[in-house]
């Protein structure tokens, strides 16, 4: 009689777990929603001063949720090939980990300023708890999404009406530096996915990219976001609306 692998991953499945749940502390964070798009710049600005607020103690943790305006962000392995339609959107060099990607009306950026210091210090765990952060939000609304071995980012698998095959549906990127994190996730709500076409989005040639709204969940950004809080406190910790 052949074993199945069930034990085996729910041992994966439970050490995944124990790892993600040293990173919660109860110090309360800021959760702040930005309505108008941002731009790059100004946001940059903003996060890195947030940022060293936090690592010099002045400052509480901070959670802040935005959209920019149509662009794309090039992480500091990005390969200029990768960049199919040169000058379509303009482009910014980010301190982020990762290659090229795209931001716009329709996608939920969320950038973390967090205290790695105080939360374990363990970037990879960080960063499984961000994916573990998408996969449970995606799931409230019907999606079922994934992490995937050797490749950044949540997946899911797409239905034969949109032709099959997997794709890319929320991206992470993140930097620490004096200990706290800057930059974060974007998950794809309800985009225009056609921007993706000047770019080979991560650098991933074999999969594509989709949209909650694709798959059929048509939600708005408030509800996404509400469910992002409950989860960032069930993982994180507890949040406190900016002031």
């Amino acid at each position: 009689m052949q074993k199945g692998n069930g034990g085996t991953g729910r041992r994966k499945r439970d050490a995944l777990a124990a790892v993600i749940a040293g990173l919660r502390t109860e110090a309360p964070v800021t959760w702040e929603r930005t309505a108008a798009p941002v731009p790059y710049r100004e946001a940059m600005t903003r996060m890195d001063a947030i940022a060293a607020a936090v690592a010099a103690g002045t400052r509480t943790e901070h959670v802040w949720l935005l959209e920019h305006p149509p662009l794309i962000t090039a992480g500091t392995s990005a390969r200029e090939e990768d960049l199919l339609n040169p000058g379509a959107l303009p482009v910014y060099r980010s301190g982020r980990g990762g290659q090229l990607t795209w931001h716009g009306p329709g996608q939920r950026v969320v950038y973390l300023m967090l205290d790695l210091k105080a939360r374990g210090r363990d970037v990879h765990a960080y960063v499984s708890a961000l994916e573990q952060l998408l996969i449970d939000t995606l799931a409230d609304f019907g999606i079922r999404a994934r992490r995937e071995e050797e490749l950044v980012g949540v997946w899911v698998d797409l239905p034969p009406s949109l032709g099959g095959g997997m794709a890319k549906i929320a991206a992470i990127g993140v930097r620490v530096s004096r200990g706290v994190t800057r930059h974060g996730v974007a998950l794809n709500v309800h985009p225009d996915l056609s921007h993706y076409d000047a770019i080979v989005p991560c650098g991933v040639r074999e999969h594509g990219v989709t949209s909650m709204q694709a798959l059929g969940a048509d939600v708005d950004l408030d509800e996404v976001d509400a469910a992002l809080a409950k989860h960032f406190s069930r993982i994180f910790g507890p949040v406190a609306p900016a002031s």
